[in-house]
């Protein structure tokens, strides 16, 4: 498997998490099969979107629909399996699904700024996060719950850290991207699920916010 395949696979995982990951959000609000849909194929390629526009190239959906048909796909199964999923565990579930998608379309989204050689080295890590974080943020604020960004769990954190490592890594050893690639997928996809099993949240820093405070009495 060369590159170019190796990083459509990447993408493709990424879509399919996306996509699950909205319709289990939204499913509990009573939506009907068809807004499901749209929730799922916006969140899959929302990020994607964004950063293509940001690159100022042809949106990557746009030149290979294969991109909407497996969001779709992907959002009609989880729409229908979720009547047989153990709904206690329902956004757990999502959690790990966002984590993963948001690890595969980091290296994704890094990759394809790379290879644009836009920004160097940090135009990157931005187009990275912003290909994972654009389209769980989508989905957030259309769903009308609380984004992951905005609260204290330990979200960007590891992706900017999975970002950060492809960088160096590749930039140490070219050669072995594909293998770079995997790595920091699976590396940045642990520490997120860690955060997760843990429960770990970003440090409160009291005093920041006893000072912010205290500025709008």
């Amino acid at each position: 498997m060369n590159s170019t395949e190796f990083y459509y696979l990447l993408g493709m995982i990424g879509i399919v998490a996306f996509a699950v990951t909205a319709v289990l959000a939204v499913i509990p609000k009573g939506i009907d099969l068809f807004g499901a849909c749209v929730m799922g194929i916006i969140t899959a390629v929302g990020g994607g979107t964004i950063r293509d526009m940001i690159l100022d190239v042809p949106v990557f959906w746009s030149q290979d629909l294969n991109y909407i048909w497996v969001s779709l796909f992907a959002s009609i199964i989880a729409f229908y399996g979720y009547r047989l999923m153990n709904k206690r565990h329902i956004y757990q579930l999502m959690l790990y699904l966002d984590g993963l998608g948001v690890a595969m379309f980091i290296v994704q989204g890094a990759d394809k700024a790379i290879a644009l050689d836009f920004g160097m080295p940090v135009g990157p890590v931005i187009l990275g996060l912003t290909t994972a974080i654009g389209g769980g943020l989508i989905r957030d604020v259309l769903a009308g719950t609380s984004t992951l960004l905005m609260k204290k769990d330990l979200y960007a954190v590891p992706l900017t850290i999975g970002a950060v490592l492809y960088m160096i890594l590749l930039n140490e050893y070219p050669d072995y991207s594909n293998i770079i690639g995997v790595g920091c997928a699976t590396f940045t996809f642990i520490l997120r699920a860690i955060a997760i099993y843990r429960e770990m949240k970003v440090p409160n820093w009291m005093m920041l916010k006893a000072y912010a405070n205290d500025q709008m009495k």
